[in-house]
């Protein structure tokens, strides 16, 4: 039996898992998951709004930018089957867990921190439910030593988006700015290894590159989901999201689909920015879930 957690001194540690990948539901082999046509026409739509609820991780002294569990399970449910296997290279606070573990999907993580392989581990146990979940400490470049090729459905992520976070927070975008964010500065970590504390350029080469190591733990029809808002930095709009693409379709990866996530009903307070003499859109009420296949 996998344990919750891996960590250095585990015997799984830079080691194959033993986890399930293949489907135990009884949908015909073409259909891409295991939706009726009701549920269905609700992914549909190319603009997603969903809610938080009582197990969502919302502090920010616990996770910085953690996304509602609502998310996760709307992509795994949309592009997996019961039994599947799904990645989250950068687990956090360890929602895609969750979500996989509620669907009925086996699930890996990975984080550079220990915090939040703990965290993970103990969302996990009080769920309860019963899946192959695992969170392990590493980095995500040593994701291949842990999974073999053409066994992960789904890569879904919500990855460090450059040095966005890596300085002091000014709050411009609330209303209350003076609460117990401002000044902080909510990068996950300094370590090197962190896409967090690199610049949006050397983050591009970055990023593509550990998605290319990926590509080959991908069934020949999988899916990669990555979900990216775009940053400012230094007084220019960083296109961040544009950067993934250009970065993964450049490693043979084909950008399929692009889903808007509105995230007006969950943002509270929203503060008049650039008022009275600049228009710019609200980053933090909507992000990009970016669909990409093999080439």
């Amino acid at each position: 039996m996998l344990p919750i957690a891996v960590k250095q001194d585990s015997p799984y540690y830079r080691a194959k898992l033993p986890i399930g990948h293949t489907r135990t539901c009884g949908c015909p082999p073409n259909h891409l998951n295991c939706l009726s046509p009701k549920e269905w026409l609700q992914h549909q739509v190319g603009v997603w709004r969903v809610a938080y609820e009582g197990r969502d991780i919302r502090d920010k002294a616990l996770h910085p930018a953690a996304f509602p569990i609502a998310l996760a399970k709307r992509v795994i449910a949309l592009f997996t089957h019961e039994g599947e296997l799904v990645l989250d290279p950068f687990v956090g606070s360890g929602t895609t867990l969750v979500a996989a573990q509620d669907l009925g999907r086996n699930a890996v993580g990975f984080d550079l921190q220990e915090k939040y392989i703990d965290l993970c581990a103990s969302r996990l146990v009080r769920n309860g439910l019963f899946a192959q979940q695992v969170a392990v400490h590493d980095d995500a470049r040593n994701i291949p030593l842990y999974l073999y090729p053409h066994t992960v459905s789904l890569i879904w992520t919500s990855p460090p988006y450059a040095n966005l976070l890596n300085r002091a927070r000014r709050n411009k975008s609330r209303r209350e700015r003076k609460n117990e964010q401002l000044g902080k500065v909510e990068q996950y970590s300094q370590d090197p290894r962190d896409l967090g504390t690199l610049t949006p350029e050397e983050y591009a080469g970055a990023i593509g590159d550990l998605f290319a190591a990926l590509l080959p733990l991908l069934k020949p029809n999988g899916h990669c989901v990555v979900n990216v808002a775009d940053m400012w930095w230094e007084g220019r709009r960083i296109a961040l999201h544009a950067t993934l693409i250009a970065a993964l379709s450049a490693r043979g990866y084909e950008l399929k689909n692009i889903i808007i996530w509105d995230r007006a009903n969950v943002v509270n307070r929203i503060g008049i920015f650039g008022y009275p003499s600049n228009y710019i859109t609200m980053g933090t009420t909507y992000e990009y879930l970016l669909h990409f296949q093999p080439c």
